[in-house]
């Protein structure tokens, strides 16, 4: 009981952020003097740490703030996508302590490649910020085993049965826990986003492919033995564009990249910056934006449709490249879901926002990840 009443203190610390030792009595339930044990032995182990507020309210003494110690407990967080590699080491609390990141071109792709940067960037990373790491959290944007870290399939990487989890512990050192990206990307939402005291959400991110994470009743939805979420793959064009997954029609053919590129009249395989400032430039001029991108939101909102009617959420959020869409275009697509779908309707309109996590979504999931079994073990 004290093990699982000392998680859920450093849950909500990690979590929510400082608050008073009154606070945590009645959020948690528990009585004073139990929160007093549990963070006078927190504090005498440099987990935690308690500070009189910079700001001051009332007479009388102040309410000491118990504030989690980022350098406490630390891990690794990966976010692997098709045109490069992110990482970045994260203290208790969420803080970001340090980061580095690289394009993939050519060679620098294959999955052995990527695993020695990681590897050797990490301890470069590591050694200047003078830290220790307890565990790593990746994401992947693919079919991923989470038993072990099998990367079953990566289309859009080229990649296929790959033991990513494997070489990976081994390169590092240390327990390794693979995602999907998209479910990792809901995760993240989830704790630290848009998603936020949503019971039922999902999480569409469009980046070369498209996914899509859930969360059901407050709980990540992972599948059978992780797999999961390849929403993007869900035929809505049959006959349609060919996929990298071998099938016509997906979903991704129509509102991923390459699609965005053909309804901003660029050619494909632009960058990324180009496509963002095409859209940012068309989110000053709403009537320009609805007619070039009319198409393109009727992909959007017919998926959309078919998601909310199969899963019910309150929430859907838009991540990746979907954050760039003009605000008016966002907001057509929530009028198309919130009209044609009768999940929506019948629970008062399930309502489409954008990422406030950007770019950083996918890494702060799998930093969330890593700390799922850290937590529980401090």
């Amino acid at each position: 009981m004290r093990r699982h009443n000392r998680t859920a203190l450093l849950r909500r610390l990690h979590v929510d952020g400082p608050c008073t030792r009154a606070a945590l009595t009645t959020e948690l339930g528990l009585n004073r003097s139990t929160i007093k044990a549990l963070v006078d032995g927190l504090a005498e182990a440099g987990v935690v740490e308690e500070r009189v507020p910079l700001q001051r309210s009332g007479a009388g003494r102040p309410s000491l703030l118990v504030l989690p110690q980022p350098h406490s407990a630390v891990v690794l967080a990966i976010d692997i996508r098709v045109e490069g590699v992110a990482i970045a080491l994260v203290g208790l609390g969420g803080q970001i302590l340090g980061r580095n990141s690289w394009n993939l071109y050519g060679r620098a792709s294959q999955p052995e490649e990527v695993v020695t940067h990681i590897v050797e960037s990490t301890r470069w990373l590591v050694g200047e910020l003078k830290v220790e790491t307890a565990a790593v959290g990746v994401s992947v944007p693919g079919v991923v085993r989470g038993t072990d870290g099998l990367v079953h399939e990566a289309p859009n990487l080229h990649w296929t049965d790959i033991p990513l989890g494997e070489w990976l512990s081994t390169g590092l050192g240390m327990p390794v826990r693979l995602g999907n990206d998209a479910e990792l990307g809901v995760l993240a939402e989830h704790v630290r986003g848009a998603a936020r005291g949503a019971s039922d959400a999902v999480y569409v991110g469009a980046d070369v492919g498209v996914g899509g994470g859930v969360i059901a009743n407050g709980s990540l939805m992972r599948g059978n033995s992780g797999y999961f979420g390849e929403i993007g793959h869900m035929v809505v064009k049959p006959g349609g564009r060919p996929c990298y997954c071998g099938s016509h029609g997906c979903w991704e053919t129509e509102i991923g990249e390459a699609a965005m590129c053909r309804s901003l009249d660029l050619p494909e395989g632009s960058p990324r910056g180009a496509i963002v400032a095409a859209l940012k430039e068309l989110a000053a001029h709403s009537a320009l934006a609805r007619d070039q991108l009319a198409e393109f939101v009727d992909w959007l909102a017919l998926g959309l449709v078919n998601v909310v009617n199969m899963l019910g959420p309150e929430l859907v959020v838009l991540g990746d490249l979907f954050t760039s869409l003009p605000a008016a275009v966002i907001a057509d697509v929530g009028r198309e879901v919130r009209t044609r779908s009768l999940v929506s309707r019948a629970i008062g309109g399930t309502r489409i926002v954008p990422s406030v996590l950007g770019g950083d979504a996918k890494l702060i999931g799998a930093a969330e990840l890593a700390f799922e079994p850290v937590l529980g073990a401090m």
